[in-house]
């Protein structure tokens, strides 16, 4: 609990308990509620001052004004006090801090911003190592708890702790280190915010945090205390960093990324320095710090990269600690659930969410390639971003692509992030992009890989690949970097290693998100990364050929198969190229073009799933029977649609960030090749998966033009047994958005698609481009059948709806039947299988008669009685033959009356097809009725040839019970034996 007591004027405090009773956000007035002192407090400025006192916990709450005067408390004395911490530098430093650190990237805000740093923060294992070890042996995502180090998990505030050797005499200098993607900066915030809270190194009465990159940017000298005013102006006349007494041993100072930063120790290279006002190289204040020469009481805590290790001295370090990421499933279902449950904002879907968290959970503890891959936190992040989109996808949220997604992830872990090259750090021409080098280096291998259909790589091959030209000891100093930092953060060794690999004691490596093979693949080309030697030759002939035709690559393989690139070169026969060029391209253009086209985004074997299943059950996992191993034979689909997506301008403003550039005349030769392509195959009979493919791909485009020049093309979308999701349905009405208002399909079959009333409701825009809309076999029931008729009011071109199997009941059907006359273009009405009754039956098909254009209602399947059937056949005909109105066909049995149903075929074949889906009992009794019904009508057939008719269909409908009966062993998981 709190004491508070009066003295010199002061309000002072002391805990007694843990800081677990300390809420993170304790700043509670203390006269907001429960303190009254408007007997005392009467100017205005007294009361601006009072306003600002922030105490935690609940002593706002438990401080009366009775216990005030009884204490000899005067309002005086609490208005000196709120003054004095208005005023006070370090409350000031700590809530710019608290602001500055809570801010979220955008990439964070695109989810929906539900959530919070201190809310959504899973610490790290963190292991203190010895000097000596301070390098090895690493914790592997392939390594067992077993096999890991022994040293206990420590927290950075325990590594402040003072040791045995001695007390706080001189400051601490520790030193925290982890490869790519650990959570070195989210430790590093998590920590500020605690400190600013007084939840964590309460010793520290200053915290003073410094980018290195920041730092290392800085050209002028410049002394400790301005170093310190530069950035936090409030702190310029602070005594903690005066250097007077030992008031610095109160003060903790934090450089994140030690790394930016080219420290010399050398005392020829770097002068001694104790007068913090002394100006100074950035580089030479902070080796000063190190070494205690200046503010030798304060402590420091230093963030870096493995690479950096080695930078600073091991004497100038008291302690050293590494930090490993989640190194268990535990930990990566906390940041999980942390996620998943704040992202969707809304109790409904918790539910859902939870099964994700679940079904993830069961995924990493098979030890599976994700689990390795979520070693890191950083592809936590990744696989959270992907859920969300797969599935809480809606209208009100921002615009989201996968490719976008990936772009994002790159851009937080590598923003800004240079490999030099030497020359000095601030030598931008000696720089380069660490992005663009891991495009040129894995970017290759992930497209080589691609291009052989191969997802597992060799030790020779990475070094083939990532290292095998390098010659100079400048390349291979940078080489050595990137091994150390950035390799391991997108290859990780495979865990289901084939048992010939095994047995030839070969280590295999894979990407550690499969998704991200094809990501970067698809980037080293967008980037133009793939050209031959002859390409970039010459700015000249690209300009020629980016003039005349539309393929460079393929038109150049053409070349060299006459003239050999080594004699174009060292002959210098660029001068020729321009008719050589003509001559070839006047007669063979548009196959070039086909070729490229083919060869760019030629169509991959799928595994009977579209490329959003595959994204997500790369992630939860196959669940039933594993499939056969298939780890060099898959289909990359995602890279055509990554190539599309990388095209879109807001990834190209982020990979411009990351320095790397896609030039305008790529955009335009891909589109252009893309638009011919998708053209000529649009118009082909498509799979429902592949086409819900190409769906994706005109979305991850975000090309309105384009999307609607493509769907000029397209007639129908088949979507027939597609899984559709959040995000499917929200693909299918975005590319449909698109389209021009005189555009519609002739047919939108979306039957068997598991479509729920959320769904339907993010269709609503598909359904205005339709003529034939088809949503058989989806649990609609009466509130979808409602959620329907809403979506449907806008569209004026509706002619044949199909609801067969949709569970609407009577209330559906009588509801349709009242809101029929707001669709007047309706035709052909199918409430087949739906459980529709006599008297909702005739209600229906008494608004159908009264409606300006239907013509057939399909009531087959439905539980109708004889006197029923016959009431809607009379309904059904004209006045003329017996009837009391409008010309309707109803479609209730093979039989109408004592005749054939013309369409008993048609209603047959519809059984057939869906019977296996269907309840099979209840397809079963239908049967049998529609054989009672056949053989009354053989007995009613006044012909000898009428009869066989009879006995004809009801041969038919033998056929198919005799079907079901087959199915059914099948589907109850065996037969007798």
């Amino acid at each position: 609990m709190w004491q508070c007591w009066i003295g010199s004027g002061v309000l002072r405090r002391r805990w007694r308990g843990t800081l677990n009773d300390v809420l993170p956000k304790s700043n509670i007035s203390i006269l907001q509620r429960d303190v009254n002192l408007s007997r005392v407090v009467t100017y205005r400025k007294m009361s601006s001052c009072h306003r600002q006192l922030k105490l935690p916990g609940g002593l706002g709450r438990k401080l009366k004004y009775s216990s005030y005067s009884a204490s000899g408390f005067h309002s005086r004395f609490l208005c000196s006090s709120l003054v004095h911490n208005q005023t006070d530098p370090i409350e000031i430093h700590k809530k710019k801090l608290t602001l500055w650190f809570s801010h979220l990237p955008q990439e964070e805000k695109q989810f929906g911003g539900y959530f919070t740093p201190e809310t959504m923060h899973v610490e790290p294992l963190i292991l203190e190592r010895k000097p000596e070890e301070r390098k090895g042996p690493l914790i592997t995502p392939l390594l067992k708890p077993s096999q890991a180090p022994q040293s206990a998990s420590v927290t950075v505030e325990q590594l402040f702790e003072p040791t045995q050797q001695g007390g706080r005499e001189r400051g601490l200098n520790v030193l925290l280190y982890g490869a790519v993607g650990t959570g070195k900066s989210t430790v590093v915030r998590k920590l500020v915010l605690d400190w600013c809270a007084g939840l964590t190194l309460t010793q520290f009465k200053l915290l003073v945090p410094f980018s290195c990159e920041d730092l290392s940017q800085l050209s002028k000298s410049t002394s400790l205390r301005d170093l310190v005013s530069r950035k936090y102006l409030h702190l310029k006349n602070i005594p903690l960093l005066s250097g007077e007494s030992d008031q610095a041993r109160d003060v903790l100072f934090l450089f994140n990324g030690m790394e930016k930063m080219k420290l010399d120790f050398r005392i020829g290279s770097t002068e001694l320095c104790s007068d913090p006002n002394e100006a100074l190289p950035s580089g030479a204040v902070v080796v000063n710090l190190l070494r205690k020469y200046l503010l030798p009481e304060a402590s420091i805590l230093v963030t870096t990269r493995l690479s950096a290790l080695d930078h600073i001295p091991t004497k100038y370090v008291k302690r050293y600690a590494q930090i490993y990421g989640f190194n268990d499933p535990d930990r990566q279902r906390a940041y999980f659930t942390s996620r998943l449950l704040q992202q969707i904002g809304e109790k409904p879907r918790n539910q859902e969410a939870h099964s994700l968290i679940e079904l993830l959970y069961l995924n990493l503890q098979r030890e599976s390639q994700l689990a390795a891959a979520c070693f890191l936190p950083s592809y936590c992040w990744l696989t959270c971003a992907i859920l969300h989109f797969l599935h809480f996808t809606d209208a009100q949220a921002p615009i989201r692509t996968l490719t976008g997604i990936y772009t994002s992830f790159l851009r937080l872990n590598f923003g800004g992030e240079v490999l030099d090259m030497g020359g000095g750090a601030s030598s931008l021409e000696h720089q380069n992009s660490l992005m663009l080098y891991v495009v040129r280096t894995v970017g290759k291998l992930a497209y080589d890989g691609v291009a052989k259909k191969r997802t597992s790589f060799s030790e020779e091959e990475l070094e083939q690949f990532v290292g095998g030209k390098t010659k100079t000891d400048e390349e291979l100093r940078q080489l050595a970097v990137f091994r150390t930092d950035v390799l391991d953060f997108f290859l990780v060794p495979c865990v289901e290693t084939k048992r010939s690999e095994l047995d030839e004691k070969e280590k295999r490596y894979v990407f550690a998100i499969p998704a991200m093979q094809e990501y970067l693949a698809a980037l080293y080309v967008v980037l133009g990364e793939n050209k031959t030697a002859l390409e970039k030759l010459s700015k000249e002939v690209t300009l020629v050929i980016g003039q005349v035709g539309d393929d460079v690559n393929t038109l150049l393989s053409i070349i060299s198969k006459f003239i050999p690139l080594r004699v174009f070169a060292v002959f210098n026969l660029l001068k020729l190229f321009p008719s050589l060029f003509e001559k070839i391209s006047s007669r063979s253009k548009g196959r070039i073009a086909r070729t490229m086209a083919a060869e760019m985004f030629r169509s991959e074997d799928s595994f009977n799933e579209d490329v959003l299943d595959q994204v997500e059950q790369s992630l939860l996992g196959v669940h039933g029977p594993q499939p056969q191993e298939r780890l060099d034979s898959r289909a990359f689909e995602l890279y055509p649609i990554f190539m599309g997506g990388l095209l879109h301008y807001e990834n190209r403003v982020l990979l411009e960030k990351l320095g790397c550039s896609i030039k305008s005349t790529t955009v335009v030769q891909i589109t252009r090749t893309l638009k011919r392509h998708l053209a000529a195959e649009i118009v082909k009979l498509q799979p429902p998966e592949e086409l819900m493919d190409l769906l994706v791909l005109l979305y991850e485009f975000q090309n309105p033009r384009l999307t609607a020049e493509v769907l000029l093309s397209i007639r129908s979308i088949k979507l027939s047994t597609v899984r559709m999701t959040p995000l499917k349905c929200f693909v299918l009405s975005s590319v449909l958005a698109c389209a021009p208002s005189r555009y519609h399909l002739e047919e939108l079959d979306l039957s068997s698609c598991h479509l729920t009333n959320d769904l339907l409701t993010m269709l609503w825009p598909a359904f205005h481009h339709t003529h034939n809309l088809n949503l058989c076999d989806n649990p609609l029931l009466e509130s979808g059948a409602r959620c329907l008729l809403d979506a449907l009011l806008g569209n004026q071109s509706l002619r044949q709806l199909s609801l067969m199997h949709t569970g609407m009941g009577d209330k559906g059907a009588c509801e349709l039947a009242e809101r029929l006359n707001q669709h007047t273009g309706l035709q052909e009405l199918n409430v087949a299988y739906n459980n529709i009754g006599d008297n909702a039956a005739l209600t229906l098909v008494d608004a159908c008669r009264e409606h300006p254009s239907i013509h057939t209602v399909h009531l087959y399947l439905n539980p109708l009685s004889n006197v029923g059937k016959q009431s809607l056949y009379v309904r059904g005909v004209p006045p003329e033959q017996g009837g009391t109105g409008q010309r309707v066909k109803v479609l209730a049995s093979v039989t109408e009356g004592s005749n054939i149903s013309e369409d008993w075929h048609p209603i047959l074949s519809v059984i057939s097809k869906n019977a296996s889906s269907w309840e099979c009992e209840r397809v079963r009794e239908q049967l049998q009725i529609f054989l009672r019904d056949l053989e009354w009508g053989r007995k009613q057939a006044p012909s000898f040839w009428k009869k066989m008719h009879f006995r004809r269909v009801e041969k038919g409908v033998r056929q198919t019970l005799q079907m079901l009966q087959k199915d059914i062993p099948t589907r109850t998981g065996g037969s007798a034996k």
